[in-house]
This record gives C-alpha cells, sequence and structure tokens, in this order.
C-alpha cells in the first residue's frame, strides 16, 4: 500500500464517520418527527420511509454506470450534495408534499454514496488490506450512528420542531463537510472519463448477469440482507413486543447491544477472519444467526421470566451484531474482487441494489408475521439463517483459490480479479 493510498485512506475513514455521526442524529427519530412533531400522521411517516427504498431503487442502476464513467470521487460529492440539500428540507419540511420530495433526495443521495465510497475504499487499497479497510469502514459508521443518535437523544425535543430542525442541519453540515473532504482526496488509481470500458450500461449488467459467482453472491446476499437487517426495526422489534412483551427501553437496549457487539468485537473478529476462506466464514455467520433465532425464540415462546426473556432478547441482537463484524471485512472485499478491472462501481452498485430491495422486502413480510404469527416468525428466519451457510458453500465452489482466500494473493501467479471459473481453489 503507498503512502498516497494510506493518505487517501485516511481521510476516505474520517468522512465516513463524520457522515455516521449526522446520520446518527436523525434516523431513530425520523418517524416520531414526521408522524407526531409535524402532525402528519403515522401513514405519511411510513410512506417516507417506503419512500427511500424506493429512491434509492431507482437510482442505484444507474449509479454503477457513473462511477465507471466518472470515477467514484464526483459521483460521491455530487450525492452528499443532494442528501445534505434532502436533510435540511427535511428538517424545514411542514407539509407532507415538502416532506416526501426531501425524503425521496435524501434517500437517493444516501443510496449512491455506498457503492461510491465502497469503490474509493477499494481503489485506495491493496488486496491484502482491503478487507482491514472495509472493517475500519463498518467499525466507524457504528460508532459514528451510535454517538450520533446519542448527544441527538439529549437534544430532541418532541414538543419542538425546531429542535428537530437543528437535528436534519447537523446531519446536512455533517454531509457537507464529508464533501469537502472527499473533494481533497487524491485518488491514486482514479480512472479518466475516456478509460471507462467501452460497452453500453446494457452490455455492462449482461457482464454482471454472466459471472455466476457475483450472480450467486447477490442471491445469498438478498437472504442476508433480508434475514437480519430487514428484520431489526420490524419484524424482530414487532416480535419482541407482542411475543416476548419487551419493553420499548428493552428494545432500545437490545439495538444498542448490537451496535456495541461491532464496536468491541469487530477487530477481534477481523484477526479469526483474516486468514479463513470467506465462503466459510459467511456460512459461519449463518449459524450464528441460526443461534440467533433460537435465542429470540426463546424469549418470546419460552415459560421463563421476563427478565430472562429480556435478557435473551437482547442477546439475540448481540448475536447479529457478531455476525455483522464478520461479514464487514468479507462481503464487500468479495465483490470486489469478483469485479473485472474498471468494474468495481458496477458491481458495487448492484450489490447496493440488492441490499435495497431485501431492506424493501423484509420489514413488509416481517412485520406483520412477527405480530402475529409469532412462532412461524421464529421458525421461517431460523431456515432462511441455515440456508445462508448452505448457500454460502455453494458460492466457494465458484470461487478462485485467491477470491476466497485472498491472502494467497502474495504468493499466487493466478490473476483473480473478475475470475469466474475456479482455478483449483481447495474443498
Amino acid at each position: 500500500m503507498t503512502r498516497a493510498m494510506g493518505a487517501a485512506m485516511r481521510r476516505i475513514h474520517v468522512g465516513n464517520a463524520l457522515s455516521a455521526f449526522g446520520l446518527g442524529f436523525t434516523v431513530p427519530y425520523l418517524y416520531v418527527y414526521v408522524a407526531q412533531v409535524r402532525g402528519l400522521g403515522g401513514m405519511t411517516a411510513g410512506l417516507v420511509l417506503a419512500v427511500f427504498a424506493v429512491a434509492a431503487l431507482i437510482v442505484l442502476p444507474f449509479a454503477g454506470r457513473a462511477i465507471v464513467r466518472r470515477g467514484p470521487r464526483p459521483v460521491l460529492i455530487v450525492a452528499l450534495v443532494l442528501a445534505a440539500v434532502g436533510a435540511m428540507s427535511l428538517g424545514l419540511a411542514g407539509t407532507a408534499t415538502a416532506v416526501l420530495v426531501s425524503a425521496a433526495a435524501l434517500g437517493a443521495g444516501q443510496a449512491v454514496m455506498q457503492p461510491a465510497l465502497a469503490t474509493m475504499i477499494v481503489e485506495c487499497s491493496a488486496a491484502e488490506t482491503r478487507s482491514r479497510a472495509f472493517a475500519m469502514q463498518f467499525f466507524l459508521q457504528n460508532l459514528g450512528l451510535g454517538v450520533g443518535g446519542l448527544i441527538g437523544g439529549h437534544l430532541v425535543d418532541t414538543t419542538s420542531a425546531s429542535s428537530f430542525t437543528l437535528l436534519f442541519g447537523i446531519e446536512s453540515a455533517m454531509f457537507l463537510v464529508l464533501a469537502g473532504v472527499m473533494a481533497t482526496v487524491r485518488m491514486p488509481h482514479s480512472p479518466a472519463i475516456g478509460a471507462a470500458p467501452s460497452q453500453s450500461a446494457k452490455g455492462a449488467w449482461k457482464q454482471l448477469l454472466g459471472n455466476r459467482a457475483m450472480v450467486q453472491l447477490s442471491v445469498l446476499g438478498f437472504v442476508m440482507f433480508f434475514a437480519c437487517y430487514g428484520q431489526f426495526e420490524s419484524g424482530l422489534s414487532a416480535y419482541g413486543v407482542e411475543a416476548a412483551g419487551i419493553s420499548t427501553s428493552a428494545l432500545g437496549t437490545a439495538l444498542a447491544a448490537n451496535t456495541a457487539m461491532i464496536v468491541v468485537a469487530q477487530f477481534a473478529v477481523l484477526k479469526f477472519v483474516e486468514r479463513r476462506r470467506r465462503s466459510r466464514v459467511i456460512a459461519g455467520v449463518g449459524l450464528i444467526w441460526a443461534l440467533a433465532w433460537v435465542t429470540a425464540g426463546y424469549a418470546g415462546l419460552g415459560h421463563g421470566s421476563q427478565e430472562m426473556a429480556t435478557a435473551a432478547f437482547v442477546s439475540t441482537y448481540a448475536l447479529f451484531g457478531l455476525g455483522e463484524a464478520m461479514l464487514s471485512p468479507t462481503l464487500a472485499p468479495l465483490v470486489a474482487d469478483l469485479a473485472p478491472e474498471g468494474m468495481a462501481g458496477q458491481y458495487n452498485s448492484a450489490f447496493a441494489l440488492v441490499k435495497q430491495l431485501a431492506l424493501a422486502v423484509g420489514p413488509a413480510v416481517g412485520g406483520p408475521l412477527g405480530a402475529s404469527l409469532p412462532g412461524p416468525y421464529v421458525v421461517t428466519f431460523l431456515v432462511f439463517s441455515l440456508g445462508i451457510s448452505v448457500l454460502a458453500v455453494r458460492l466457494g465452489r465458484q470461487l478462485t483459490a485467491v477470491q476466497d482466500q485472498p491472502w494467497r494473493a502474495k504468493g499466487s501467479l493466478v490473476v483473480a480479479r473478475g475470475a469466474v471459473e475456479p482455478v483449483g481453489a481447495d474443498v
């Protein structure tokens, strides 16, 4: 890793932490702000959350091509400015139309930020340092969200709209600060406009869909995001309240336990996974999440005391956090290694699109099921978690030795980037 790459990476991480800090101010309070503070009702608040998902689904198919053609930094800066305008507008909006338009701008900007930042990290890291770089990104994101949420909770006042305007103003300012930091980053491998692959957008998607390993990873990613992230604030929380009798304060403790597990365990977990096959690490995550769902089942369907149920429910979120910490240095670097030269932006955007689809479908399925049918809910997502392990093992058969075991890259003459056929990976 060159000095220029290291300097760029440090700026990327600082900016990433600042943006997560800004998001933490508003994410936990968005529903309350729209439904109660602005008096627009629960239906409008629900539509705002839906608009975030729809905006992401609209812009992500185009974001990958823009990143490939223009480079990740200018695309990221445009996305940050759009997100800043959306956040500030949301803090000032007083009508349903203004709130929904502002949410669309904020959602679109946030969606494009993800693949653009991921591509910048790819271009500023070597194969042997990429896992650590993405682990640091995930660590800083969760730390920023946690600290921002904690401070925001002390600033917010549900009887004062101006306190929420302050929160959204801080979020907007953090996006602009990140844009300023990114403008100073000197990308070591930033592609020129004319250096982009010559095929059309349709051809780029056809090439991606022809990569069997990437298609399998996308299917696996959908199942993972659907079974975990898509349940946090919908199905699992509804299950906890309805079936396990969890109080709202205990639900907040569970969410804090998830973040705390990630922050505390991230680098210890990184040392564990760095020398292990990526496919086996993902399979292990499926087993850990299966244990989490068994623990959730005990919380809601067992016959212990309320204290035991609460402890089990908090442990469920902590176990999910452990799995997330294992995935952060595994999934994003694998997407990058599957992408042909110059196509990392397209692949990152495609994977972000898969994530958004899962996050849109997950709450719609999990929320009603968790609230009304707790037993089938737990069994369904226990099966999904075990399915993650099965899909991960199958994915391993499509990966080259270096893609599955990146530490081999130093001594290997095999060029694995973007390869589709396995080249003798051990089974």
